[in-house]
């Protein structure tokens, strides 16, 4: 889990200055792999409303600053708008695998640099989900253009969990800490930038394996919450396990 550290400092200056470095991986994109308009817009857009998303929930927690692991996950952020630039514009192949293998890489680091830090909390920790959520969501796009739709199933899962949430409040109850999905969820993005390099052989074996995993993992946390129908944890309550939504 990550944090977004309580301090002095103003945030919107530094808000300010990750969104600018958002339209500067996009120009060096656009430089070295012909980035189209699509691209852009799209790119822009991500970078703006990840801005106004963050700002929105740094007012509502009341956090000025961003924290060490927060500015690592902003980071990835950053990675992760490139990639979607690149996924909407249909080109860059090799690079979006490099964007998106170091987005997934610094995932450990940022929760290690919280705990190393004593500053992890549960806005930090939906943080780090949202764009660890929305990466899976962009290659699963990529990669069902090569394997077919089903692929979509992997990147969509999380947001129809969160959708169903809406609808059944139990699945927004705690759950226990479980090393197993974690596991599987680090796999599939693992798997999807694999499937995206084109290199791997039988890729779209394990792309399947993958998303079979995921769905034996969110099968199983909804059983236990439907079990236990926890009641759903406020924003402003410290949990000690974590939720999927």
């Amino acid at each position: 889990m990550i944090t977004l550290q309580h301090n002095t400092a103003p945030a919107v200056p530094e808000q300010a200055a990750w969104a600018g470095l958002q339209v500067v991986l996009l120009c060096l994109l656009g430089g070295t792999v012909g980035l189209g308009p699509p691209g852009w817009l799209v790119g822009l857009a991500y970078g703006f409303g990840t801005w106004v998303l963050l700002s929105a929930a740094m007012v509502r927690f009341r956090v000025r600053a961003l924290g060490p692991a927060d500015r690592v996950t902003l980071g990835r952020g950053v990675l992760v708008g490139g990639v979607t630039a690149l996924v909407v514009d249909g080109a860059g192949t090799t690079v979006l695998v490099v964007l998106a293998s170091v987005a997934l890489a610094l995932d450990f680091v940022d929760g290690r640099v919280a705990r190393r830090t004593g500053t992890t909390s549960p806005l930090g920790a939906r943080f780090d989900m949202e764009v660890d959520a929305f990466l899976i969501l962009v290659l699963s796009v990529h990669v069902a253009g090569t394997f077919g739709p089903w692929v979509l199933a992997i990147g969509a899962m999380r947001y129809a969990f969160v959708a169903a949430s809406a609808v059944a409040p139990w699945l927004r109850g705690e759950l226990p800490p479980s090393f197993a999905r974690k596991a599987v969820a680090a796999v599939q993005g693992v798997l999807l930038v694999a499937a995206a390099s084109g290199i791997v052989p039988f890729a779209d074996v394990f792309v399947g394996l993958a998303l079979a995993a995921l769905v034996w993992s969110f099968g199983r946390d909804v059983r236990r919450l439907r079990r236990s129908r926890v009641p759903v944890a406020t924003a402003a309550t410290p949990v000690k396990g974590c939720s999927r939504v």
